[in-house]
């Protein structure tokens, strides 16, 4: 009964405070690579920007489009995730703009198989060879910051948070089925897509699928969350 009290106790405060150390870290983080960005001038990207591979559908675009909308991405989902405004739409945000940086910037040409492909996982270039393995190692942990508040949110202490609060008696619980898992694959279908695309291509069929059945069964218990 003590473990079960702690653990209640811990769950209860970590409503509250666990999402808090991500969204200010996180903020930080994309805030000042954003000012970064706008030191270095809004409406021309430089040379170094404009000569990276992006992938579809950003590389048809010119590079400052690209450059100004990932520095206005970085500054406005910073501050978002500061107060906690639409968190999960700017976690999105995020993740989009990381992994398009990971497939332009530091992810490699090529790989033999995925242990020469996590070689890349690492703060500075490795080289073998001659060829470039990656530096993803600090992209990569963005990432997975940023997926809790995806899935979960920004916590208590946001301004999400209180919206929901001042709206009305809206009972918000966790629905586990069908369709939420799609939704989850969705996420990895992202995510994977333009980094490793046959994986990201397995992940969209997976959703779709969880999808259909999730419409076809709309009498499907779901399965509660503990």
């Amino acid at each position: 009964m003590f473990l079960i009290a702690v653990r209640n106790r811990l769950e209860g405060a970590g409503t509250w405070l666990a999402p808090l150390g991500l969204r200010l870290l996180l903020a930080y983080e994309f805030f000042s690579a954003g000012q970064r960005k706008l030191g270095a001038g809004l409406g021309e990207a430089p040379g170094w920007f404009a000569e990276q591979n992006f992938p579809f559908p950003f590389g048809m675009l010119p590079p400052d489009i690209n450059w100004m909308l990932v520095t206005l991405g970085e500054l406005v989902a910073g501050v978002a995730l500061l107060l906690g405004v639409l968190t999960r739409f700017f976690a999105l945000v995020l993740i989009v703009i990381t992994t398009v940086a990971i497939a332009a910037v530091h992810w490699p040409e090529s790989f033999a198989s995925l242990g020469q492909l996590w070689e890349g996982y690492s703060v500075s270039r490795v080289m073998d060879d001659g060829d470039f393995r990656g530096n993803f190692r600090i992209p990569l942990l963005f990432l997975a910051m940023l997926l809790p508040l995806l899935f979960t949110g920004p916590g208590k202490l946001s301004v999400d948070h209180l919206v929901t609060r001042l709206a009305g008696p809206v009972r918000l619980e966790p629905v586990t089925d069908a369709a939420s898992f799609a939704l989850a694959a969705a996420v990895g279908s992202l995510l994977t897509i333009w980094l490793i695309p046959s994986w990201g291509i397995v992940l969209g069929v997976v959703a779709v699928a969880l999808f259909v059945r999730a419409r076809m069964s709309p009498g499907t218990h779901s399965v509660p969350d503990q």
